[in-house]
C-alpha cells in the first residue's frame, strides 16, 4: 500500500483475506490465523475470510472424499498430523492435537462424532491402528473435521465465507484491494489474497502433445501426467496392452485402479503367499522406467539402536556452508554431506542395533568412517560397479587435482564396509541403492520378471524385518538432512544450474524414491500380479517411442533385448510443475498479466527456470513481473519456490509445512494490522 492510500474505516468495515484453495494448506494457514488471534490482531477487532475452492473445505481436490475406496495414503496412521507440538519451532503459539490415529481413537471411544459412513468405512475406523495405511477417504474425513475444528476455534469477531466456485481471475482495484472474480459469474472484493492453490496440473509438453495427437490419428490411448484420481481410464479395454512410463507412486495407484479396481482380488494360498485372481477384465500392464524398479517401501521396522542425532549436515554445518561460499553447488557441496549423514544414520543404527550383524566395534568403524572424504561417498558402490555406473545416477562433479584421493576414498570405503559387515544383505552403497537396474543385462524377458520380483521380496525385507532397521536409520537421516537444507534453500547464493538442475530437479526425485514410497503390501501385491502374467516388467532407461509405420507405441529397456509394442501409453507421473503451462486459469492469468513472476534463475551462459511462482520467502509475498513485492498478494505452497515437504506430516518433526503456515499466517495479520493503522499522507 503506497503511502497516499487511505485505511479502510476500522468503525464499519472488517478487514478481508480470501483464501483462494481450502485444501489441506489453505486448511492449515486457518488454524494458524486462529492461533496467532490475540497476538498479531486484536480479537475484537472484525475479520472476515473467504475460502475458495470448488472441492470440500479441508480435503480439496486430491483428498476429497469422492474418490475410489482403494486408493490410500504412502504414510501409516501415526505418521499424519495436522497439528504443531512441542518440536514446532515457530513464532506462533504452538497448539496441539490429535494425529490421524489420535483422531480415529477419538472417534471410537465417542468423544469426536462424526456424521454416518459406508459399511466400508465402518469397517476401516473400527481395526485402523498406527501401523495401518488408511484411505484417502478417511483422511478426507479427518481434514473436514480439521477444517471445521478450526473455525470453531477463531474468535467470535471473525466470520468464515466458504465460496465452492474456482477463482479465475484476481484483479487489482483503486485503491489496493482485491477483486477475485470467480467462475460461477460472482466476485468477491477482499483487502489481501492468498493462493494456497496446492498441486497443480500442467497444459501439455510439446512431447506430450506429440504422443497425443500420434494417438488420435491412429485412434490409440494416451493418458499424459495427471494426478491418478483424476484420470478417466475407462479408454483402456479389458485384455489391452498398456506401456506404462513411471514406477512410483502414480503407478502404483494406476495399477490399483486397473486391477482390483476393476474386479480383481487378492488372496493368500496355502502357503501363505499373496496370490491375484483376475476378473478378466484388466488390461496387461508393462511397467518401466528410468530406474526400473518402484519407489521403495515404506519402512515398518522401529529404531533399536543409538538415538539418531545429525553428525555431519547439521544446523551449524549449513550455516557455516552458506556463510562462507560466494558461491553455493548442491552436488558439489551439500550432496556429499546428506550422502555422508544417510550413511551414517544407517551404519549406526547396524552397529549399535544390530551388532550380531557387524565384526568390528562401532567407535572403529565411525572413526574410520569419518575419515573418508564425504566427495567419494555419492559414487562409492560396490566393487563390480564400473566407474561410469557409479556416476550415473547423478550430475558430474569434476574433481579436478583430487580426483585420485577420491578414487583412493571410494576404496577405503568399499574395504571398510566389506571388513566390518559381512552379509552383503547389510551393506549400503548408494549408487546400487539408487539404481539397482544400472549396468545389468538379462538374457530373456523372463529372466528380467524374476529379478524385479526378487529385487522387490528384498526391498520389502530390509524395510519391515526388525534385523534390518538400519533403513530406518536411512530414513531418519535423510529426513532429518531435508529439514536442515530448507535452513538455506531461500539462500540467494545458489547456483542458477545447481537450483534448477538439482534442488529442484534430481534431488527431490531420489528423496521420494527413498522416503515417499506405497505401502509394504501394494509391493507384495505387485508381486503376485506379475506371477498372475497381468503385470510385466520393462526394466531401466526405459525408451518410448511413436512408431508411425505399425502406429502403435513400441518401448524398451536396457536391461533386456526385447520391444513391446502397444496401443496404449500412460504417462504415470505427476504433471512437471510450470505456473506459465499451469491447467489452473487463475496461475496462468497471474503470470499473464505481469502480477505474478515464473521463478527463472541465471548465472554465466546458464539460463533456467524453476517452473515455480516466485514469492519472497521470508513473508511470501507475491514477486511481480518487475521484480516487485505485492503489497496485497501472497503465495504458498508446492507450486511456489518457498520450502515445501507435503501439507501434513509426521508429528514431533518440526514439519517445515507447519513452520511455513505460520509465518505466512502471521504475515497476512501483520500486514491487516499495518492496513488498519491511521492512514499517512504525503507532505
Amino acid at each position: 500500500m503506497s503511502s497516499a492510500q487511505t485505511a479502510p474505516d476500522s468503525a464499519e468495515t472488517p478487514l478481508s483475506i480470501a483464501v483462494i484453495g481450502a485444501g489441506p494448506r489453505g486448511a492449515g494457514v486457518l488454524e494458524r490465523l486462529a492461533a496467532n488471534l490475540g497476538t498479531e490482531w486484536p480479537t475484537d477487532r472484525s475479520l472476515l475470510l473467504h475460502f475458495i475452492d470448488p472441492f470440500p473445505a479441508g480435503p480439496g481436490r486430491i483428498w476429497r472424499f469422492d474418490q475410489s475406496p482403494l486408493l490410500k495414503l504412502n504414510s501409516m496412521a501415526a505418521d499424519v498430523t495436522m497439528y504443531t507440538d512441542e518440536t514446532s519451532v515457530i513464532d506462533g503459539p504452538v497448539r496441539p492435537g490429535p494425529s490421524l490415529i489420535d483422531w480415529v481413537d477419538q472417534v471410537r471411544a465417542g468423544t469426536i462424532e462424526l456424521a454416518p459412513v459406508d459399511a466400508a468405512l465402518a469397517a476401516e475406523i473400527a481395526v485402523l491402528t498406527g501401523s495401518s495405511f488408511p484411505t484417502r477417504r478417511l483422511q478426507s474425513l479427518y481434514l473436514d473435521w480439521f477444517f471445521r475444528t478450526a473455525v470453531d476455534d477463531l474468535a467470535d469477531s471473525v466470520t468464515v465465507q466458504v465460496h465452492p466456485a474456482r477463482a479465475a481471475r484476481v484483479d487489482d482495484l483503486p485503491g489496493g484491494d482485491q477483486l477475485v472474480l470467480l467462475d460461477d459469474g460472482s466476485s468477491i472484493v477482499a483487502h489481501l489474497v492468498l493462493f494456497s492453490l496446492g498441486h497443480n496440473g500442467s497444459q501439455p509438453a510439446p512431447e506430450h502433445s506429440a504422443l497425443a495427437g500420434f494417438a488420435d490419428r491412429n485412434e490409440l490411448v494416451y493418458l499424459p501426467p495427471t494426478f491418478t484420481a483424476d484420470a478417466n481410464l475407462s479408454a483402456i479395454t479389458p485384455g489391452e496392452k498398456v506401456i506404462v512410463r513411471g514406477f512410483g507412486l502414480a503407478a502404483v495407484d494406476l495399477t490399483v485402479l486397473l486391477t482390483e479396481g476393476r474386479g480383481g482380488r487378492f488372496d493368500r494360498d496355502d502357503t501363505g503367499r499373496l496370490v491375484y485372481l483376475p476378473s478378466g477384465s484388466e488390461p496387461r500392464l508393462f511397467l518401466g522406467s528410468r530406474r526400473g524398479v518402484p519407489y521403495r517401501s515404506k519402512i515398518s521396522s522401529t529404531l533399536v539402536g543409538d538415538r539418531p542425532v545429525p553428525r555431519f549436515f547439521t544446523t551449524a554445518a549449513a550455516a557455516r556452508l552458506e556463510n562462507e561460499s560466494e558461491s553455493l553447488d548442491f552436488t558439489a557441496q551439500v550432496w556429499p554431506l546428506i550422502a555422508q549423514e544417510s550413511l551414517w544414520g544407517y551404519y549406526r543404527e547396524l552397529f549399535t542395533g544390530h551388532p550380531e550383524r557387524v565384526s568390528l566395534p562401532w567407535a572403529e568403524f565411525a572413526d574410520r568412517f569419518a575419515a573418508i572424504d564425504p566427495r567419494a561417498l555419492p559414487i562409492a558402490a560396490g566393487s563390480h560397479v564400473s566407474a561410469d555406473a557409479r556416476r550415473s545416477s547423478h550430475p558430474l562433479v569434476d574433481f579436478g587435482a583430487d580426483a585420485p584421493d577420491i578414487e583412493l576414498d571410494i576404496t577405503r570405503f568399499r574395504a571398510l564396509v566389506a571388513e566390518a559387515v559381512p552379509d552383503p544383505v547389510d551393506r549400503l552403497f548408494l549408487p546400487e541403492f539408487d539404481r539397482p537396474l544400472h549396468g545389468l543385462r538379462f538374457g530373456s524377458a523372463e529372466e528380467l520378471q524374476q529379478a524385479l520380483r526378487q529385487h522387490i521380496r528384498a526391498d520389502l525385507d530390509v524395510r519391515t524385518l526388525p534385523e534390518h532397521s538400519a533403513t530406518l536409520g536411512l530414513f531418519v537421516a535423510l529426513l532429518t538432512s531435508l529439514f536442515t537444507l530448507s535452513d538455506i534453500i531461500d539462500s540467494p547464493k545458489w547456483s542458477a544450474r545447481s537450483r534448477v538442475r538439482d534442488i529442484h530437479g534430481w534431488w527431490l526425485g531420489y528423496f521420494s524414491f527413498i522416503a515417499s514410497g506405497p505401502p509394504g503390501h501394494r509391493l507384495e501385491e505387485l508381486i503376485a500380479l506379475s506371477e498372475a502374467g497381468v503385470v510385466e516388467f520393462l526394466g531401466g532407461d526405459l525408451w518410448v517411442t511413436a512408431d508411425e509405420t505399425t502406429g502403435l507405441f513400441r518401448a524398451g529397456s536396457a536391461n533386456v533385448d526385447r520391444v513391446v509394442t502397444a496401443a496404449a501409453l500412460v504417462d504415470a507421473r505427476l504433471p512437471d510443475t510450470s505456473v506459465s503451462r499451469s491447467d489452473n486459469e487463475l496461475l496462468r492469468a497471474l503470470i499473464a498479466s505481469g502480477g505474478g513472476l515464473e521463478h527463472v534463475v541465471a548465472d554465466g551462459d546458464y539460463v533456467g527456470s524453476t517452473g515455480r511462482l516466485l514469492v519472497r520467502q521470508q513473508d511470501t509475498r507475491v514477486v511481480d513481473a518487475g521484480g516487485g513485492l505485492h503489497e496485497r498478494r501472497f503465495a504458498i505452497g508446492p507450486y511456489t519456490n518457498s520450502p515445501f515437504v507435503g501439507a501434513f506430516s509426521r508429528p514431533r518433526t518440526n514439519a517445515i509445512s507447519f513452520r511455513e503456515n505460520d509465518k505466512v499466517a502471521r504475515a497476512l495479520l501483520r500486514a491487516l494490522a499495518a492496513l488498519n493503522a491511521p492512514a499517512r499522507v504525503d507532505a
